[in-house]
């Protein structure tokens, strides 16, 4: 169970707010869809989704997050429904039907954002007002992206979510191929490809930063895709994308972080650059001296998050 607790505190004087669940389950998905990119970090498709007379089903709610990952959105009032596997029953339908999913992101979000989905990533979020441990230990045991996240109202008006586990897959969801596994179809080499290429020293770096990144909490997942590594708590905090050129081998990082904070030779706006990755913040690491100096900016990019 959770043991979190808000206060208010008035002259000195602490008061409990008293948490409590939705009175109706779906006034809990109508919060989370209207403010899906605010909350999730991710982009909203489709709400009740009907997988069709054959599955018999429908699916609370479908988006598609920064990375170009798909999501399903699970909701269930209370911790005693069983959330995760109707999920899993969701979560293989959409595996199955990618062309049909495909069709609705191009409807909604553009022909770039239907060509560019990293259908290794999909991603099933359960949200419950708590989970035991045993859906804990169940999502450990399963070979899939699922992050259990558990749900509090407070007085009037505050929304909690916290992500009470994550489990992201070793392999590919299905039989797909992984990211790290593609090879490139058009004229950019994925990342892994760009991996192979780098130097020594630039690998060792990459390690260092990566390394970093995932100790920086125990809710940290790290995920491989297509074109660059992405970090993230609920929302992504960090991208890396190696870059191994001969003439200037380097990391570029970016990070969720205001484009005002960059510092000329070392960092920029991107905000409105098209780039690998995800945050306004792109810094340019080539030595571990760089790397020094960029930690603190990944540290607050995380806390921010």
């Amino acid at each position: 169970m959770s043991d979190i607790k808000l206060f208010t505190i008035t002259n000195g004087n602490a008061a409990e707010l008293p948490g409590k669940a939705a009175s109706l389950e779906k006034d809990l998905q109508q919060h989370v869809e209207a403010n899906m990119e605010t909350l999730l970090g991710v982009r909203f498709l489709a709400t009740e989704y009907d997988t069709g007379k054959t599955h018999k089903g429908r699916i609370d709610s479908l988006g598609l997050d920064e990375s170009g990952c798909p999501v399903i959105v699970e909701y269930k009032r209370h911790s005693n429904e069983n959330v995760i596997n109707q999920g899993l029953f969701y979560l293989d339908w959409l595996l199955d039907h990618q062309a049909e999913f495909r069709w609705l992101v191009m409807e909604r979000l553009g022909k770039e954002a239907s060509e560019t989905i990293e259908w290794g990533g999909t991603r099933l979020i359960c949200i419950a007002s708590d989970f035991n441990k045993y859906d804990e230990h169940a999502v450990q045991q399963i070979n899939r992206n699922i992050e259990l996240m558990r749900y509090r109202y407070f007085g009037d008006g505050l929304l909690l979510l916290e992500l009470v586990n994550a489990q992201t897959a070793s392999r590919a969801l299905s039989g797909l191929p992984s990211s790290t596994d593609r090879t490139s179809s058009g004229k950019d080499k994925t990342q892994s490809e760009r991996l192979a290429e780098a130097p020594a020293d630039l690998k060792a770096l990459f390690d260092t930063v990566c390394d970093y990144a995932e100790q920086l909490g125990d809710e940290v997942q790290r995920k491989e895709l297509k074109l660059y590594t992405v970090f993230k708590r609920i929302r992504n905090f960090m991208s890396v994308v190696i870059m191994p050129g001969k003439a200037d081998p380097k990391l570029l990082i970016y990070l969720k972080l205001p484009g005002d904070l960059a510092e000329e030779g070392f960092s920029r706006d991107v905000t409105q650059i098209g780039h690998w990755g995800t945050g306004n913040l792109e810094l340019t690491v080539r030595t571990p001296e760089d790397w020094l100096k960029a930690k603190t900016l990944v540290e607050q990019s995380y806390q921010e998050s």
